[in-house]
This record gives structure tokens, sequence and C-alpha cells, in this order.
């Protein structure tokens, strides 16, 4: 595993992981700890949330980054290079407002963030895909989700203690800059090899990335894996959803609550998507997506032997640790089936849309699980999640059967990297071809 995690793009891909996941708290929980100190009105501090929206819509403009190669660094670490420059800029920015004095200028601000840091995900997705070979992907999402865990730290704890001895225009400024080290690592950072050139046309970046993958797979088997990514991680997204109202009114508090899924629980979602590369990179993603289905479900029955037993701390830790530690699991795995299922040509664009499906999934699919608690009870809802698995593990076998290990689906990935150090370097002329 060394000979996998010790490459050059695995370290790259650890720091573009934390180039990720800065502006993603600068634009929510950082903000709105600045506007309530303001004594903004919680009405408007709700309504920030709104500026969120371009990270739902990235897919629209995804087809940009496939179209067009900038000058410099190479298709995808140019687009990456940009974004980074252009959230340096909006980052520092934001030292330059009061709240009390202008929510509206403030308001476009934190949208810009969250459009270029959008932006930023759709070229870091694309890279991250087109730099790892099959086997190398499970490794490399869970040391990308590392790099933005860490991040997500940053922002979300040690930028509120800075706050609290500095002030918050010169937080975003310290914030701002580590967008400086962010595009140093870009530059660093190899370039994965274009086997084809870039579609000739806007329209054609639109329109093509659905043609290869409905070719690729055929219309049957297509709609299989679309189906597969609403619904392989329903059980995990159940218990998510409803884990901190079950956990209050089973009795435990707050403090305790935050503290066990705050501290240990992060450690075992990392530890868990450090565990599924070694797995992916041993035995396929196949094999991996149905011992991570499996092993991920039955993790819920922690969850209904505390429910039944009722308020245990150690089934509390235990429920939280594995179910955590599951998680970190499926959500690695489930990455590296995305990236797998993403043509490189069209890696922007696809994966946009592919995780756009999945976000859909999470926040639409699971939106009855309070209901369906208060209608069977804490017991009968984790027993319902539990059975929630069978449906995305019937549908393995037609595209990811345990007797092969890649996706019969799976366009071809080799992981090739070159360094980009002059223009148009490894480039082909456009072509539909």
């Amino acid at each position: 595993m060394f000979g996998v995690w010790g490459q050059r793009k695995m370290l790259a891909l650890l720091l573009l992981g934390f180039s990720s996941g800065l502006p993603l708290y600068l634009t929510s929980k950082a903000l709105q700890a600045w506007m309530t100190l303001e004594n903004v009105d919680l009405t408007t501090i709700g309504a920030f949330s709104l500026v969120a929206l371009p990270y739902s819509l990235k897919f629209i403009w995804a087809p940009l980054v496939d179209r067009y190669v900038p000058p410099m660094l190479g298709r995808r670490r140019g687009w990456v290079v940009i974004a980074q420059f252009a959230l340096l800029l909006a980052i520092a920015a934001m030292s330059l407002h009061d709240p009390k004095l202008g929510l509206q200028l403030l308001a476009v601000n934190a949208l810009l963030i969250a459009f270029f840091s959008a932006t930023q995900d759709v070229a870091l997705d694309a890279y991250r895909t087109d730099v790892l070979a099959e086997k190398e992907m499970g490794a490399g999402a869970a040391i990308f989700v590392l790099g933005y865990r860490v991040a997500l730290l940053l922002t979300g704890g040690v930028a509120l203690i800075l706050a609290d001895r500095l002030s918050w225009p010169t937080v975003y400024l310290i914030m701002g800059a580590l967008m400086l080290l962010s595009m140093a690592v870009t530059w660093w950072a190899p370039e994965p090899v274009m086997v084809e050139a870039p579609p000739a046309s806007l329209g054609a970046a639109v329109r093509l990335p659905f043609k290869d993958f409905f070719q690729r797979a055929g219309a049957m088997k297509a709609v299989l894996v679309l189906a597969f990514i609403v619904i392989y991680k329903l059980p995990e997204y159940m218990a998510q959803n409803m884990a901190m109202p079950f956990f209050l009114q089973t009795g435990f508090s707050q403090t305790e609550v935050g503290a066990v899924q705050g501290g240990i629980g992060l450690v075992a979602t990392i530890v868990g998507s450090l565990f599924v590369g070694v797995l992916v990179a041993r035995n396929g993603i196949n094999r991996t997506l149905w011992v991570a289905g499996i092993v991920g479900a039955a993790a819920n029955v922690l969850f209904y032997l505390l429910a039944v037993v009722g308020k245990s701390y150690p089934l509390l830790f235990a429920s939280v640790i594995i179910e955590n530690f599951c998680f970190g699991m499926v959500n690695g795995v489930f990455v590296a089936f995305m990236m797998s299922m993403c043509s490189p040509r069209f890696s922007a664009t696809q994966y946009a849309l592919l995780s756009s499906l999945m976000s859909a999934s999470r926040d639409i699919v699971v939106s009855p699980s309070g209901a369906i608690a208060e209608a069977v009870g804490w017991p009968g809802f984790f027993l319902i999640s539990l059975l929630a698995v069978l449906p995305g593990l019937a549908l393995l076998p037609f595209f990811a059967p345990w007797n092969r290990a890649s996706p019969l689906v799976a366009a071809r990935h080799t992981g090739a990297t070159v360094d980009m150090t002059a223009e148009g370097e490894g480039l082909r002329e456009p072509s539909e071809k």
C-alpha cells in the first residue's frame, strides 16, 4: 500500500482536498458566527444559506471545464488554479465588509466564493478522476477526503478561535492567503495525460457525455447504474439523517453526542475511508461495493439495539464508531465507483452530474425518514434502514458482479501523468471522433 499512497499524486490529492474544503465553511458556519456577533437577525442569517446554491448547480457549467483548455498547466490543473486565484481574491475581499453596514454586498461576495469554490470542485473532481488508475481510486478518494476534513476543522474550529483574538476581517485575510499555498500545490502536482482530445465545441461538451455513458453502458445498464447511485447509500443516509434526534430522545445530552460524534466519530470516518482504499487496491471496486454495502447496513443493527435497550454509553460509543467507520467505507468505495463511470474526456461533466444525482437522493429520498420513525418507532425504523440495503445489492450483479474486479461499464483509466511545462504539450486537436 505504500506503493499506492507513496506516490507524488497522492500527496497532491491530500493537499488539494484541503483546498477543496477550505471555502465551504467560510460562507456558512464562519460567516454565521460573524453575523451573529454583529447582531444580524436570525431570519437574515438563515437566508444566507441560499449562497450555497452553486454547489447544487455546478453541473450546468461543468461542460466548460471539459471543453476549454487553459493556456497553462494543462486542462485539469489549469482550471483548478484559475478557480483558486479567484477564490483568493473573493475570500480576501470579505475583509472589506461590515455586516452591520452592507449585507447586500456581503451576500454577493459570499455567493462569488461559493461559485468559485463549486468551480474548483468540478475541476478537482475531474483531476482526481483522471489522475488515478482504477485500483488507486479508493485510496485517492480516501486521501482527498482526509485533506478535505482537515480544512473543515480549520475553518469550522481554528477560525473561530482566531476570531476571538483577532477580528473576522483579519481571519478572512488569513484564509484567503492559504489559497496561495493551494495554488503552489496545483503548480507542483502532476497533470493527467490527455489520451483523447477535448470536445470540439461547447454543444459537444454538453451532448457527448450523455452519449458516451449510454453507449458504453447500454440503455438498460445505464438506467440500472443511475438507480444504483440513488439507492446504494440509502441505509447510511437514513441512519445519519435521524441519528441526532434519536440520540437526544434516547436521553443523551447535546454535549455527549457532540463530543462522541465530532471527536471519535470523525476519526472513525477517516479510518474507514483509508481502510476501503486498501480493499479497493487489493480486491477491486466490485467486491468492495458488495462488502461495504453489507457491512454498512449491518452497522444499523447497533442503532436498533440502542433503541431497544435505551440509554447506554457503551452502545452509544459502539454505534457511533461502527456507523462512522462504515460510512467512511461506503462513501470511499462509492466515490471510487462514480469515478470509474466517468470517461476522462468528459470527467468534469459526468462526475458533476452523477454527484448531483447522489445529492438529490441524500436530500429527497430520505426526507420521509422522520415520518417513518414516528409511524413505527425507533426500533422499527432501524430495522427498515437495515433492509434498505437489499435494493442496491440486488442491482450489483448486473454491472458489478462479484467475480469481476471492475464494473462492466467502467471507462478506461490509466492513471498516467505528465509534467506540463509548455503550452499545448501532450494535447491533440479538438475532435468529436
